[in-house]
């Protein structure tokens, strides 16, 4: 009887266990986020334990920034993907329409993008294209098409393009400037592998990870901790605005968005 009796709670115990840890939903996430900054999340990661863990290197930083409307801010979950050098002997000269079908055969088999079937809204794109030299693996077109499926903005360590479109596009792109690419891919880059964890900036990056983005550079948080550091940087960012506030009085400023609710 008492194996018995031990045996149901244990049950009872795990069932309610299993309902309460039910994982949270993209958008639950995503939610949970809005509004924070890369400086309330990093103090979060603190809270939880994560000490110097998810900031990315500081050269990753915004290709651009909206002082007025803060636009180029953002937060959502990685899609990942990882381009590296080829070593495919290349054909020099090649006679024009020759080079248009080599460069279109290169793109289709060599150089896909085929991770996009996992952009949705919500999404950050996460490139990983360390060492594949001055590549533009990101242009102003197709960050337009990650767009268009509902992508946040864009964090890679290089390999960017196009950039004066790009910043009039208005498309948030987080990079190591110094590494940004002017080639086309064919005859530069191969695609590795998607959807697998990728490293940007030093830190480890894992599909459904949560990205926060802002004029501070760039933050991952694990998807396991992402409630937790949520909650605490909350609270981070709600006591700043409260102290915020009242010296916004004393100095006879104006309120602004900073510090609104």
């Amino acid at each position: 009887m008492i194996v018995l009796i031990l045996s149901l709670f244990i049950t009872i115990g795990m069932e309610a266990f299993s309902q309460t840890a039910i994982p949270l939903a993209d958008d639950q996430i995503i939610k949970l986020y809005e509004g924070l900054r890369v400086a309330d999340v990093s103090d979060g990661m603190d809270i939880v334990g994560l000490r110097d863990a998810g900031i990315l290197d500081q050269r990753i930083e915004a290709l651009w920034k909206d002082t007025e409307n803060f636009t180029h801010r953002i937060c959502g979950i990685a899609v990942t993907a990882r381009y590296v050098p080829t070593n495919e002997v290349v054909q020099n000269p090649m006679p024009a329409e020759e080079f248009k079908k080599w460069e279109s055969e290169w793109y289709n088999k060599l150089s896909p993008e085929p991770w996009t079937d996992n952009i949705k809204p919500g999404s950050i794109v996460v490139l990983d294209v360390e060492g594949d030299g001055d590549t533009g693996s990101v242009g102003s077109a197709n960050s337009l098409g990650y767009i268009k499926k509902g992508a946040r903005g864009i964090i890679s360590n290089g390999g960017i393009r196009d950039t004066d479109e790009i910043i009039m596009q208005r498309i948030p792109v987080y990079l190591d400037w110094s590494h940004r690419g002017r080639g086309i891919r064919p005859g530069r880059n191969e695609l590795e592998s998607f959807n697998k964890p990728v490293t940007i900036g030093g830190v480890l990056i894992r599909p459904g990870d949560i990205i926060v983005a802002d004029g501070d550079g760039v933050v991952c948080v694990p998807r396991e901790y992402a409630e937790a550091v949520a909650t605490a940087a909350g609270k981070i960012l709600e006591g700043d605005k409260d102290v915020r506030k009242g010296l916004y009085q004393e100095l006879g400023r104006e309120p602004d968005k900073t510090i609104l609710p």
